[in-house]
């Protein structure tokens, strides 16, 4: 059975860092892509960034470049969410899942709980 555990969210200001992390579980950890993806009030969820197994790869929405990094520990079966430079639309509950690929980005699994992010202005 898949288990995803979000943690590390919170209140920050604008300009602010947080780092997510998402443990991961009921799968072979090392053998998928892993992915984040966020959902803000009213919106539809949204793909932010993806990593590929061994971590060479990684994919980012447009609007997180050069901001977010994600980064994975395979011996921990955790991927992290580095956020940096956090703007108030980045507001939003942050999931993670695996993925088919990291092309396709389609989730394998159903969500966890989530980690609420919210950035103040």
């Amino acid at each position: 059975q898949v288990q995803l555990v979000e943690s590390g969210g919170g209140l920050v200001q604008a300009g602010g860092s947080l780092r997510l992390s998402c443990a991961a579980s009921g799968r072979t950890f090392s053998t998928y892509v892993m992915g984040w993806f966020r959902q803000a009030p009213a919106k539809e969820r949204e793909f932010v960034a993806a990593i590929s197994t061994s971590g060479a790869n990684t994919n980012y929405a447009d609007s997180v470049k050069g901001r977010f990094t994600i980064s994975r520990d395979n011996a921990k079966n955790t991927v992290f969410l580095q956020m940096n430079s956090l703007k108030p639309e980045d507001t939003a509950v942050y999931y993670c899942n695996f993925l088919a690929s990291i092309v396709t980005l389609r989730p394998l699994d159903s969500w966890g709980q989530g980690t609420q992010v919210t950035v103040s202005s």
